[in-house]
C-alpha cells in the first residue's frame, strides 16, 4: 500500500524513526544501569514465578498451576520498514519471538501504539495493525484489544501472554560445556535496515530481510521440541546481537562460549552494506558493551559489528547436548527454518568470556 502526503509524494515511516526497529533500543549498558538505580526490581520471594529478572531472559514466566504456566513478554519499536503493513507484521513476529524462546505457546495479544495523530493519515495506522493481526492470528492467537497515545515518532509492538507447562519451560540458563550453540536464522537484519533507512538498500535485499523478519519462530520451537531435553538453554536474537544475546546465556549458565565466524549465516550482499558504512548506533553500542569480555582474535572491525549487529525479529539461539545438534539440525530442515546452522560451543570458561574462531 502506497500512501502520500497532500504534496502527493509517497510517506517514507522510517524518516519518523531516529532507529530502525530494535537497534533503537536502550543498550545492555544503559538497561544495567537503569536497573541497578530502581528500588524492588530483586529476585522475587513468589515461588510462582518461574522466570524473572534474574537471568535477563526473554519474558517472565509465572505458574498457575502444577500442569499450566503463562508466559508475558512485549515488545515494540520504530518504524523498520517503509510499507505499514510489512511494519506490523514484523513488529508482531518479533513480540511473539518470546514467547517461543521461553517454550510457550501465544495466547492473547495487545496492541500497543504511539502515532502522531496531525504527522500521519490513520490509513497507515490501519495497515499497521492490520499486518500485526494477521500475524497474530498466524499463530494462533488473537488480539484483545490495546493502548494508544499521540507521540510525534511512530512506534508499534505487542504485550503478549502464553502458555506452558511448568515442566517445559525454556531458558537462556542451563547451557553446558561442550553443547553446539544452533542458530536458526541468518543475520545482518539490522545493517538491512539502516540501509533502508538511509536509502542505500536494494529491494531485492530489503524482501529478503523481511520475509526473514515475518517468519515465525514456531516452526524453529517446533524442531527443538523434538530434541526434548537434549536443548539446555534457549533465547531469540533481537536488539543485542548474537553475541549480546549470547553474553546473556552465557552468564546466565556460569560458562562460556566459542563462536565459528564461517558458519554464521548471513544474509547475502550484508556485507557489501558494512562495508558501506550501514551500521545502526544500536550496533555499535552492542559492540562497545560486550567487547571486554570477547577475544576477537584477528577478526576484522567489520565482522566484529556484524557479529553485533542489532537484530529485530531475529531467530532462535540454542544451546544443546553434542549428540543431539545434528539431530536439531535436521529437525530445523524439515521444518523449513530461514536457518538452521551449528554456529559454535560452550565451553568451561572463563565465565561470561567468548572466543571468535578463527583466530
Amino acid at each position: 500500500m502506497v500512501v502520500t502526503t497532500t504534496t502527493d509524494e509517497p510517506v517514507r515511516l522510517t524518516r519518523f524513526s531516529h532507529g530502525a526497529g530494535c537497534a533503537c533500543k536502550l543498550s545492555p549498558a544503559d538497561l544495567r544501569t537503569v536497573l541497578g538505580l530502581v528500588q524492588g526490581l530483586g529476585p522475587s520471594r513468589d515461588p510462582n514465578l518461574l522466570v524473572g529478572l534474574d537471568t535477563s531472559d526473554d519474558a517472565a514466566v509465572y505458574r498457575l498451576r502444577d500442569d499450566l504456566a503463562i508466559v508475558v513478554t512485549t515488545d515494540f519499536f520504530t518504524p523498520i520498514v517503509d510499507d505499514p503493513y510489512d511494519w506490523g507484521r514484523i513488529a508482531a513476529t518479533n513480540a511473539l519471538s518470546d514467547v517461543y524462546a521461553m517454550g510457550g505457546m501465544p495466547l492473547l495479544a495487545l496492541n500497543l501504539v504511539a502515532w502522531p495523530r496531525d504527522g500521519l493519515p490513520f490509513e497507515l495506522l490501519a495497515r499497521v495493525l492490520d499486518g500485526g493481526g494477521d500475524v497474530v492470528r498466524a499463530a494462533g492467537a488473537i488480539v484483545g484489544g490495546g493502548h494508544s497515545i499521540d507521540d510525534p515518532e511512530p512506534k508499534y509492538g505487542l504485550a503478549v501472554v502464553g502458555t506452558v507447562h511448568p515442566d517445559q519451560v525454556r531458558t537462556n540458563a542451563g547451557a553446558r560445556p561442550g553443547d553446539a550453540l544452533v542458530l536458526t536464522k541468518p543475520i545482518g537484519l539490522g545493517v538491512i535496515s539502516t540501509a533502508l533507512k538511509r536509502e542505500a538498500a536494494s529491494t531485492g535485499i530489503v524482501d529478503e530481510a523481511v520475509r526473514v523478519m515475518t517468519t515465525l519462530n514456531a516452526s524453529a520451537l517446533d524442531a527443538i521440541s523434538e530434541v526434548g531435553d537434549s536443548v539446555h538453554a534457549l533465547t531469540d536474537v533481537t536488539g543485542f546481537g548474537l553475541l549480546g544475546h549470547l553474553r546473556e546465556m552465557v552468564v546466565a549458565s556460569e560458562v562460556g562460549a566459542e563462536i565459528d565466524t564461517a558458519r554464521v549465516p548471513v544474509i547475502d550482499g550484508v556485507r557489501d552494506l558494512i562495508s558501506a558504512g550501514m551500521v545502526a548506533g544500536g550496533t555499535q553500542r552492542n559492540h562497545a558493551f560486550v567487547a571486554p569480555e570477547i577475544d576477537w582474535g584477528t577478526l576484522s572491525e567489520s565482522e566484529q559489528l556484524l557479529l553485533a549487529d542489532a537484530q529485530t525479529s531475529g531467530g532462535l539461539l540454542a544451546a544443546v547436548a553434542p549428540d543431539a545438534a545434528d539431530a536439531l539440525v535436521e529437525a530445523l530442515t524439515r521444518h523449513d527454518t530461514p536457518a538452521h546452522a551449528i554456529v559454535g560451543t560452550i565451553t568451561d570458561g572463563p565465565a561470561g568470556r567468548i572466543r571468535i574462531t578463527p583466530a
